[in-house]
C-alpha cells in the first residue's frame, strides 16, 4: 500500500516541458518577467530547481518557451484574399492576447529562437498579406505600420494611469492642480471628453485601425 502510494505521489509530480512552461508562464502573468526565476518555478511545480533542466536548458529557453505560448494565442490570419478582414482579426487578437500577458509585450520581436507558433504567426500574416494582392515591398510596410500600432497601443492601454471616468478625474486634478485655471484649456476639452459616461480609451483602437487598414487598401491598389 505504502509502495503504491509513493508511485501515484511520483507521477503527479512527473515533469514534461510542457508543464514546466505552462507554470513559468503563469508565474509570469501574476508577477511579471522578473519574478520568473528557476527557484519560484521549482517551488510553483513542487520541485527542487535542479529538475527543471532535464526539461529546459536556461531562463532564456525558457523565456522563448513561453513567448511561444503566447504567439499560440493569437489568432492566425487565413491566406484566403480577405487580406483586410484576415488583419484586422489579427489585430484584435494581438492586442487582447498583450493585455492578458502584459510582460510579453517588449519580448514578443526579440527572440532569437523563434518556436514554432511564432515563425507560423509571422508566415501566416505574411502569406495572408501576398494573397491580398501585396507584393512583397508592401508587405513589409504593411507588416511594419500594423504591428507598429498594435504594439504601441497595447503599450499605451496598459501604462495608463486610469480606467474609468472617475480616475480620469483625479488623475486630472491631480495633474493640472498647481497650474492657473485655464492654462491648458484644449487638455481640459480632451480630458472632459474622456470623462463622459461610456468613453473607453481601449475603444480607440478599432478606429486607429481601420484607418491604417483602409490607408493600406489605397497603397495596394496605387501600387
Amino acid at each position: 500500500m505504502v509502495t503504491r502510494t509513493r508511485s501515484r505521489a511520483r507521477r503527479r509530480v512527473a515533469l514534461t516541458r510542457e508543464r514546466v512552461l505552462r507554470a513559468a508562464l503563469a508565474l509570469a502573468d501574476e508577477g511579471g518577467i522578473e519574478s520568473l526565476t528557476m527557484r519560484r518555478l521549482g517551488q510553483k511545480l513542487g520541485v527542487e530547481a535542479m529538475s527543471l533542466y532535464n526539461h529546459v536548458a536556461n531562463k532564456v529557453d525558457i523565456v522563448d518557451g513561453i513567448v511561444d505560448l503566447v504567439f499560440a494565442e493569437i489568432d492566425l490570419p487565413l491566406g484566403d484574399g480577405d487580406w483586410k478582414t484576415a488583419m484586422r482579426q489579427r489585430a484584435i487578437s494581438l492586442r487582447d492576447v498583450l493585455l492578458r500577458h502584459r510582460w510579453a509585450i517588449g519580448l514578443m520581436e526579440s527572440r532569437r529562437s523563434g518556436g514554432p507558433a511564432n515563425l507560423r504567426h509571422h508566415d501566416a500574416v505574411i502569406g495572408s498579406l501576398r494573397a491580398g494582392g501585396f507584393d512583397i515591398t508592401m508587405v513589409a510596410h504593411a507588416y511594419s505600420v500594423l504591428d507598429g500600432y498594435i504594439y504601441g497601443f497595447a503599450l499605451t492601454k496598459m501604462t495608463l494611469p486610469f480606467e474609468t471616468s472617475e480616475e480620469v478625474a483625479q488623475v486630472a486634478e491631480t495633474m493640472l492642480r498647481p497650474f492657473p485655471v485655464n492654462e491648458y484649456p484644449n487638455l481640459v476639452a480632451m480630458i472632459e471628453h474622456a470623462m463622459q459616461p461610456g468613453y473607453d480609451y481601449g475603444d480607440e483602437f478599432e478606429y486607429g485601425l481601420d484607418l491604417i487598414l483602409d490607408g493600406l487598401e489605397r497603397a495596394r491598389a496605387g501600387a
